[in-house]
């Protein structure tokens, strides 16, 4: 349901073609949809001049239209439905929507989404009604209250910027085209504002920029004097800018704490405007020091309409926000286990979850458990052999837990056991899953009093920040 194209055709009896395009829209992805769903049937829109030509012909319009043709005034052509089709060259372009008023012919081809040969019914092209709406709506706002050609300009050249919100991408949303004037400061025609391609409407309302800092870690701790630990930060800033006018300008800046970890390997937006060198050019391949570009990191930039990621980025912080131990020993069916976590004094001790997940590869169902925690609780999901320590909102005063344990197994029985091929015998791991809302590990943060709008009217302003970890 959707329009490849839309025309206003002024007619001028005595000139030369009789008439003049006032209007005109295309919509090149709705068109790529027409070769694909009409294949070999298809027929492109044509230029302006050839398409006001056959259309005035078709409509009887033209100055040497009086005397009867044969392939468009026979009985078999009779038209009551303001559906037509047009001979542009050797081919016939349809269904095209037409109808004159007030000496204006507003003319569209919807989109038919089967192929044309044989003709489908109208009926079932749901494009044509749409086509319609489309057309009586563009006609309402152009002769109501419209007195002289003046308002008539004025009114043809708010039409595109209209047509972006009430008909995006040749998809019909709105028929009243008063209504989005209404809703939007638009220029007067001596200070035109593009609208990007990108872009499809403008937002009306009030003004709010919202910001969201996500960070997420990845650490691997072997307890091993031969095996390095490894861990790395990978965090995300998404903004959602509701701001009025097409090109609003907005700069967000990023703050790190005075020992704060640099951000590295920085992944930019492509709205995203200008960028100091030195952000770009940090990579986490090179080792940090303390000439490292530290901040602040600014991002100017003019947002599209919906939530977007304005950058991703990298840190390496000095140690992983939980220490683990796990030692597992085996005996015969048995596993003997002990886990042992602590909270690094840095990390902000309160938890929206956290959680240890202690999977049992290449065994049968747990059958026997017997266990100590020193805080939290044990979940046993005894067909998957795993075992789940939630440890909750809280680490205790001590900042340290611990886990132990005897696990017995039965006999494996089905493929729905946890099977890997590189944890055989006594490799295995933990891994831990939390989440600590308003905090990130490397002490990123975006002050919003620093945030910078270029945009009419005063916006809210709200920023927030949140830390996942992933750790085995």
């Amino acid at each position: 349901m959707a329009q490849r194209a839309v025309w206003l055709i002024r007619h001028e009896p005595g000139t030369p073609l009789c008439g003049t395009v006032r209007f005109s829209r295309r919509y090149p992805t709705v068109e790529n949809r027409a070769k694909v769903f009409n294949g070999a049937s298809y027929v492109p829109i044509p230029e302006d001049g050839p398409f006001l030509k056959a259309l005035l012909f078709e409509l009887r319009l033209l100055d040497d239209d009086k005397d009867f043709m044969e392939c468009r005034d026979s009985c078999t052509h009779i038209n009551k439905t303001s559906i037509y089709g047009l001979s542009i060259g050797n081919e016939e372009l349809w269904p095209v929507v037409a109808f004159l008023k007030n000496g204006m012919v507003y003319a569209s081809v919807p989109l038919v989404e089967q192929t044309l040969s044989p003709r489908p019914s109208l009926i079932s092209i749901s494009g044509i009604s749409q086509g319609l709406e489309l057309l009586f709506g563009i006609q309402d706002f152009l002769y109501s209250s419209q007195k002289n050609d003046t308002e008539l300009n004025t009114k043809l050249s708010q039409l595109p910027n209209l047509l972006l919100q009430a008909c995006p991408f040749g998809t019909l949303l709105d028929t009243n085209l008063q209504n989005s004037v209404d809703n939007n400061n638009f220029a007067s025609v001596s200070q035109p504002q593009k609208q990007p391609a990108w872009k499809a409407g403008t937002y009306k309302g009030k003004p709010q920029v919202s910001i969201s800092i996500t960070e997420k870690v990845k650490s691997m701790q072997y307890d091993k004097q031969d095996i390095a630990d490894t861990w790395q930060v990978v965090g995300a800033v998404t903004c959602k800018c509701d701001l009025e006018g097409i090109m609003p300008n907005v700069t967000i800046s990023l703050s790190l704490p005075t020992n704060g970890s640099p951000l590295q390997d920085i992944l930019v937006h492509p709205c995203v405007t200008s960028l100091d060198s030195a952000i770009l050019t940090s990579s986490s391949i090179d080792g940090v020091d303390d000439s490292a570009f530290s901040g602040p990191y600014k991002f100017p930039f003019s947002p599209p309409l919906e939530s977007f990621s304005l950058c991703y980025y990298t840190s390496q912080v000095p140690v992983p926000p939980i220490l683990g131990f796990y030692q597992m020993k085996e005996e015969e069916v048995q596993l003997k286990i002990k886990v042992n976590l602590k909270l690094h004094e840095s990390v902000k001790n309160n938890f929206e979850f956290c959680e240890a997940h202690i999977p049992f590869y290449n065994r049968g169902p747990i059958t026997q458990l017997e266990y100590k925690v020193s805080f939290g609780q044990l979940e046993v999901f005894r067909e998957k052999s795993l075992l789940i320590w939630i440890i909750g909102q809280k680490f205790p005063k001590s900042m340290e837990i611990s886990l132990s344990g005897t696990v017995t197994f039965g006999a494996k029985s089905h493929d729905k056991q946890p099977f890997d091929q590189i944890c055989i015998g006594d490799t295995a791991y933990v891994k831990l899953h939390f989440s600590i809302l308003d905090y990130t590990l490397t002490g990123c943060y975006a002050d919003q009093h620093s945030v910078q709008v270029f945009a009419s009217g005063k916006p809210k302003i709200s920023a927030r920040k949140l830390y996942r970890f992933k750790q085995t």
